[in-house]
């Protein structure tokens, strides 16, 4: 058995991004660093991953578009401990209210363990964003819905949007102003709906577009494909140029820069490929349309 991609990864004592390998129960993470060529091939088919660190007992095949590579049955117990789906109430730890910018007018409300820090908003691929207030889970998770319902922000964005915007963003200041404008509505709610257990936040924009490579990268405006799956034996290779959320921007040279959602890796059993493998995987016009065998 080889190494199986886990995904991207966002460690507060990393800052950048951190690719995780997993075998069995041995875990390893790949340290990225941007202008460096990466570059892996597919071999064998894709299976499920398992769920709360179990493999999955029948090893059962999963579809090569999705991105949560479980099968049903570890799809269903790793949905039975998760926080998001209210089945553990109980939690005792602090948990943090979040607001999160991905592009004009994107605007989210969320929730995430004060433990993790602001990893959990750059996974989700958060430019900038600010917290709100801490407290105990069920009083965060009332916040949430408050403010949610006061301010007119959605819980969830698809994520094919939060891509979609990321190559034309505006200057940094303009960013910041349209969180802190949200953060001011909801600082105005006063006691009305805001729960007494959750301790107030003050607003501080946290800008992750450096750590993401998105601003004054060379090579990261207008991406031109986006992978839409692995194959067997397909390869995928470039300069790495950026990343932001489960993504990873590769500069392929002539065919210009490449998305790949990590995501889509979990799995696979992977192989390192040379720089010159190019892409000959299935990919889609990085807004999306009819998908293609290959780059080449």
């Amino acid at each position: 058995m080889g190494w199986q991609c886990g995904g991207l990864r966002w460690p507060e004592d990393r800052g950048g991004p951190v690719l995780a390998w997993h075998r069995g129960r041995q875990t390893r993470g790949s340290v990225l660093a941007y202008g460096t060529e990466l570059g892996f091939r597919a071999a064998g088919g894709r299976t499920c991953i398992g769920a709360r660190g179990n493999a999955c007992p029948v090893t059962a095949a999963v579809p090569e578009r999705s991105t949560g590579a479980r099968c049903a049955e570890c799809g269903r117990l790793d949905r039975a401990h998760s926080v998001a789906a209210d089945t553990i109430p109980d939690d005792p730890r602090t948990y943090r209210v979040y607001l999160a910018w991905f592009g004009p007018g994107m605007v989210k409300v969320g929730i995430t363990a004060e433990e993790r820090g602001a990893a959990r908003l750059r996974e989700q691929g958060a430019v900038v964003f600010s917290w709100l207030g801490r407290g105990p889970l069920m009083a965060a998770r009332r916040a949430e819905e408050v403010l949610r319902a006061a301010l007119g922000v959605p819980d969830r964005i698809p994520y094919a949007r939060k891509r979609a915007v990321r190559a034309d963003l505006p200057v940094a200041g303009e960013r910041a102003g349209e969180v802190a404008e949200l953060y001011g509505k909801a600082a105005a709610l006063d006691g009305r709906g805001w729960p007494e257990a959750l301790e107030r936040l003050p607003f501080e924009a946290v800008d992750h577009a450096g750590i993401f490579g998105i601003e004054g990268a060379a090579g990261t405006a207008g991406p031109v494909r986006a992978v839409s799956g692995l194959v067997d034996g397909g390869a995928v290779a470039g300069r790495l140029v950026a990343a932001a959320g489960p993504d990873l921007h590769l500069d392929t040279g002539t065919d210009g820069v490449v998305v790949v959602d990590t995501r889509l890796m979990t799995g696979w059993d992977l192989a390192a490929a040379g720089p010159d493998s190019g892409v000959s995987v299935p990919t889609v016009t990085a807004g999306g349309g009819a998908s293609q065998a290959g780059l080449f």
